[in-house]
């Protein structure tokens, strides 16, 4: 009973590490609503760049969120479709706009996560006009106002990144389940705050809508400098902060065109890039899961135990519960789901073994029907 008492209170420490000395990642309060930045007297100039793979069902709202942006400079879209089965880019090029161009990609090179060429390719035909690079995906639609707001943070504050976490899609039951705690954890991860420090290393970037300065991109190296990168976004924003101050937020201006409606639609997201994270490290694989099971079944069971594990327990699942309870209320659901995070913490625990699988199976990275996670030798 000792035991399982020291083991519970060294969770409740931990959790209370977290609440208290992560930057108070958990309150979310880096949002893009929270304050109303400054319009620029000059409106600079703006490429917006799309890769897209087989987004047909999609493409038309996305892109023309994009096309009906309130945005008082020169913008154009370059939409390139990566090799698609499925008619995207016919899709695209029914919307009739000049303001958009769409690039029949060329084929994937080796050396490159497919994703990442497509964008080179849409960076390299926006050429050295454009002062900033939008880069988005074919699955997130703007709200008209999204540009103009990211365009005013950036010049206002001398930005050379603005990262906006879209918000992802949360109406089915796996959705409710899982999706909230996803953010959570990416937060968890990269403190925003820390992230927006420019005193801190801490860098990171959420890929759905990323408007970047062109010429603290190619400072950087341009897109080929993270090239092999599963995690590209957050590839991106530490390549850029060594370049000047970035600034990541949520948001509900830049929203998923996604539905995730099966546990195993959120599974196959999250494995993607998991083990990437990880740096495809047995060791560091172990030592994750371990330390979820620590974090998320340990004060479980020592509630069920009694005596002070039970005692431990109960305090280490209130404070994870009272923790997830702002991200709940962003994605307006119920905060009963905080009492479910433990069990929540074990299904995304399996997902990062099953990154790993996929991996040592070379299924690893699986992104639009290519593998481009490289296995370790």
């Amino acid at each position: 009973m000792i035991a399982a008492a020291l083991v519970t209170f060294l969770s409740l420490a931990i959790w209370l590490v977290l609440l208290l000395g992560r930057g108070f990642f958990w309150r979310a309060r880096e949002r893009d609503d929270r304050d109303t930045p400054v319009e620029p007297v000059r409106w600079p100039s703006v490429v917006a760049v799309v890769p897209a793979r087989n987004e047909a069902d999609v493409i038309a709202r996305s892109i023309g969120s994009l096309l009906a942006q309130d945005y008082a400079g020169a913008f154009r879209v370059i939409l390139v479709d990566d090799q698609s089965g499925d008619g995207t880019g016919h899709a695209a090029r029914a919307l009739g706009s000049d303001r958009l161009t769409v690039l029949d990609g060329a084929a994937h090179t080796a050396g490159w996560t497919g994703k990442l060429f497509a964008v080179s390719q849409g960076v390299a035909a926006a050429g050295a006009a454009p002062d900033y690079l939008w880069l988005t995906d074919a699955d997130i639609a703007h709200a008209p106002d999204n540009l103009r707001r990211l365009m005013a943070r950036a010049e206002k504050d001398k930005l050379v990144l603005v990262s906006l976490m879209a918000k992802l899609n949360c109406e089915s039951f796996a959705e409710h389940f899982l999706i909230p705690a996803f953010v959570f954890f990416f937060d968890m991860l990269f403190p925003f705050g820390w992230v927006n420090d420019p005193r801190r290393r801490m860098a990171a970037a959420a890929g759905g809508c990323m408007l970047v300065r062109r010429e603290a991109l190619e400072r950087a190296g341009g897109i080929e400098a993270i090239r092999t990168e599963i995690i590209d976004d957050c590839a991106l924003g530490r390549a850029l902060k060594a370049q000047g101050a970035i600034w990541l937020g949520l948001t509900e201006r830049a929203v998923s065109l996604r539905p995730y409606p099966k546990i195993g639609d959120i599974r196959h997201m999250v494995s993607r890039s998991a083990y990437a994270q990880l740096h495809y490290s047995p060791v560091l694989l172990a030592g994750t899961v371990l330390g979820m099971l620590l974090l998320y079944v340990v004060p479980l069971v020592g509630f069920v135990m009694g005596g002070l594990a039970a005692l431990f327990g109960a305090l280490a699942w209130a404070v994870m519960t009272v923790m997830f309870q702002p991200m709940l209320y962003f994605y307006r659901r119920s905060p009963f789901w905080g009492l479910a995070l433990p069990l929540i913490g074990v299904f995304y625990a399996g997902f990062t073994i099953d990154s790993a699988v996929q991996v040592w199976r070379g299924h690893g990275g699986m992104w639009k029907g290519r593998a481009q996670a490289i296995a370790p030798t």
